[in-house]
């Protein structure tokens, strides 16, 4: 192990830490060669084939698998972290030093995102240990819900009794929905006073849940004379801008409540909105407007801070780097609590520890879309060496043609972009700028102005996050991914399976849309700063909604080798048949050996191997249509909310009898993965059926491939879900309709396999 100090006069605020990497190193090369030397047996070994098709298939799904792993290994192959120091960042810098933090909460639907999720999230963000005088939270609401508004004024009110409370008995949880469980840690050796005190929140809190629940149940009024009037006769995607300052820090003193926003930004159906993106550009002028920090947090409306301490480890970075360059943005982990045991569905992003590790030693890590601090200049355009002179930052005409018409937004953007640390004395008074703010959240605002495309958050894609993070590292900028302990946000993971596939469905369509963009990794390559193996790194993430092609392919190779009786891997009696054996079984043990230190079970690992697989042929390849539509000009991409379960914040371990089970809905995502199920079923038993034909009249291995055999029985268990899926009733049998239109296929599919032994 060792150590990179970046400050050679004093104990460091932050150290990085490189680790040795012999052993995975060498057992990664291992695989590779092997890979290799099977598509070079491919290629010796073609002519010989009496059925081509099956032979070429499987060099071209190999090269891709090959192709893939060569990049992982880059991804991986030096590993580092970063460590921080918050204790000596508070003996060695003063609070009135530490810079202002702009922070945004996005939520979009108040029913697929419950208030109280969105609200506890909100309540850790006042709580941080962090001068109130130096925040500013954002909530942004893209659904036009007057019951975010009211949840947001009740939860302000509870957050004057709260925020004290946790700072003065140094309360670590600081989301109420976490702190008030069922597994509240013994009060015995506590105070008196704290024991009241505990028990005066509790209930204080358990008004407003209830407050929030029943106002969620009920239709809310928006009379004239009502503070919500606002919200009369408006609908979620046709409505002018909203935004109500409800709670301002006037005496900028440092104990009290920081500015709380609430904003709606105006939308029109023929104006298009950008999903998250154009709500994050909204955000960004708004705040720019009225406190214009130098730094902007944005977290999702169910990351809750679970580690009170996170902004002094974000500050760890910002005073340590002493070049800006390094240090463009500061990225910390997405994860999940009360997840479901074992993780039946692979969705909760454990296994990319090493991924992500390994980034953090080439050019840093991806901005993931939320638990991230940006430097504000970056955000503007700024590129590490800028080409726009000084000059520009007051020139109204250039500062105009960027940023738009709005002259306090030219003025704050000139301010960010000099690093200037002059401030307009009233500032730090939001409700002063609520005119300007409305102007610069107009629909038409950004016509003829750089946002989204050069400045702001990326349009283009509906993986804006990496879409942003790109533009940033092409424009020669480096990040920082730090993981301090406990976890610094913690996120609702879906429950439920539907769920988890609109998730993956959506990434998988955002991630290729990139592909297809002018911020394409390959040209900021060449014509940018991207390094490249930051580059290739982005290509894997990219291509990751490109597996669901090869996935399949290589899927059904099996079935169609058993049902035409041709093969796709060496017979068992080649001594070639060592080389796809080799590679099985070092990839299984070297996956359980690498995954083993995180904590990871078998049976999670297991988990984790077939929900690859499976996610890949459904909620990766459905990606597919909805991308070449829009290449094609015939639709738009539609940004899907990933429901948030509330169940989860009542503290149950979700350990009941069905947590975990898989449901399924009607959704033709699953259509593929239930044909290939049953075309590899069809083959196996079709294989049964020659071999009892045939008797001892043959040898085995004449008759069926044991290797294409093992392979169709892999892919069926790894469908083992969706098999019992077809035999039961509810949420938790497939619909009837699926299996029909999933049968009929795999019966084409078959029939064509057949045929197709006669054209090759």
């Amino acid at each position: 192990m060792v150590m990179e100090t970046r400050d050679s006069d004093s104990a460091p605020l932050h150290e990085k830490i490189f680790f040795k990497n012999t052993t995975p190193r060498a057992i990664e090369l291992v695989i590779l060669a092997l890979l290799v030397s099977l598509l070079v047996y491919r290629v010796v070994t073609f002519k010989d084939q009496d059925n081509y098709f099956p032979w070429l298939l499987a060099l071209l799904c190999e090269s891709w698998f090959t192709l893939y792993w060569i990049i992982i290994v880059n991804a991986k192959w030096t590993q580092c972290m970063n460590k921080t120091y918050p204790e000596r960042l508070l003996d060695r810098v003063n609070e009135s030093e530490f810079p202002a933090v702009d922070i945004f909460v996005t939520t979009a639907d108040p029913v697929l995102e419950p208030c109280i999720l969105t609200m506890n999230t909100v309540l850790s963000l006042l709580a941080v240990d962090y001068p109130a005088n130096k925040l500013a939270l954002y909530l942004s609401d893209d659904g036009c819900s007057p019951l975010i508004l009211y949840s947001l004024v009740e939860t302000t009110k509870f957050a004057k009794l709260w925020v004290p409370f946790c700072k003065k008995y140094n309360v670590q949880v600081r989301a109420p929905f976490r702190y008030f469980t069922p597994k509240t840690p013994s009060m015995e050796d506590e105070s008196s006073e704290f024991k009241q005190e505990w028990k005066t929140m509790k209930n204080e809190y358990g008004i407003l849940y209830k407050k929030i629940h029943l106002a969620a149940q009920r239709t809310f009024p928006c009379d004239r004379d009502s503070d919500f009037a606002v919200f009369a006769d408006t609908h979620r995607s046709n409505h002018p801008t909203i935004i109500k300052v409800v709670s301002e820090n006037k005496e900028g003193t440092p104990n009290d409540l920081p500015h709380v926003i609430y904003i709606s930004r105006e939308k029109n159906p023929k104006h298009h909105h950008h999903y998250k993106a154009g709500a994050m550009n909204v955000l960004t002028r708004v705040s720019g407007v009225m406190t214009n920090a130098p730094l902007m947090l944005n977290v999702d409306c169910d990351m809750y801070a679970n580690n009170p301490q996170v902004f002094l480890h974000a500050m760890c970075m910002v005073f340590s780097f002493k070049n800006e360059e390094d240090c463009a943005f500061i990225q910390f982990p997405q994860a999940f609590y009360d997840g479901l045991k074992d993780d039946p569905f692979g969705i909760q992003l454990v296994n990319l520890c090493y991924i992500a590790n390994g980034i953090s030693a080439i050019q840093g890590s991806f901005y993931a879309g939320s638990n991230c601090f940006h430097r504000r200049k970056v955000i503007y355009g700024s590129s590490t060496n800028d080409t726009i002179k000084t000059g520009n930052y007051t020139d109204n005409e250039y500062l105009h043609t960027m940023f738009g018409k709005s002259i306090e937004m030219s003025e704050s953007a000139a301010q960010a972009l000099s690093g200037s640390n002059a401030k307009l004395e009233n500032r730090r008074i939001p409700s002063s700028f609520i005119e300007a703010a409305i102007q610069v959240t107009g629909c038409s605002y950004e016509y003829g102005t750089a946002w989204g495309k050069q400045i702001g958050w990326m349009y283009g894609s509906t993986a804006e996050d990496i879409l942003t993070g790109l533009s940033i590292h092409g424009k020669g900028w480096k990040s920082v991914f730090c993981v301090p302990g406990p976890a610094p946000f913690l996120g609702c993971a879906p429950l439920t399976y539907p769920g988890a596939l609109i998730q993956q469905k959506r990434w998988a369509t955002g991630l290729l849309e990139v592909l297809f963009t002018n911020k394409n990794p390959l040209l900021l390559t060449l014509k940018g700063k991207l390094w490249v193996r930051q580059a290739l790194v982005y290509m894997w993430l990219c291509s990751w909604g490109f597996r669901g092609v090869p996935e399949i392919c290589y899927a059904a190779l099996p079935a169609y080798c058993i049902i035409t009786n041709s093969r796709f891997l060496p017979k068992i009696s080649e001594s070639a048949f060592l080389i796809p054996t080799a590679i099985l079984v070092i990839y299984t043990l070297y996956g359980i050996w690498e995954l083993k230190p995180l904590g990871i079970s078998v049976r999670m690992w297991w988990n984790l191997q077939r929900m690859g697989r499976v996610n890949a042929m459904t909620a990766l390849l459905s990606a597919w249509p909805s991308v070449i539509l829009k290449l094609l000009g015939l639709s738009q991409t539609v940004f899907h909310v990933t429901p948030k379960d509330e169940s989860s914040s009542d503290g149950d371990d979700n350990d009941d009898a069905n947590a975990g089970r898989f449901t399924y809905d009607r959704s033709p995502t699953i259509v593929p993965g239930v044909v290939i199920l049953l075309v590899n079923m069809t083959a196996l038993v079709s294989g049964s059926w020659r071999l009892v034909k045939m008797g001892s009249r043959e040898d085995l291995t004449a008759v069926l491939g044991l290797g294409e055999v093992f392979c169709s029985v892999f892919v069926s268990l790894c469908f083992w879900e969706y098999l019992k899926g077809m035999f039961r009733n509810g949420k938790y049998g497939i619909p009837w309709s699926t299996i029909w239109k999933s049968a009929s296929l795999a019966l084409l599919s078959v029939q064509l396999c057949r045929r197709s032994s006669q054209w090759f």
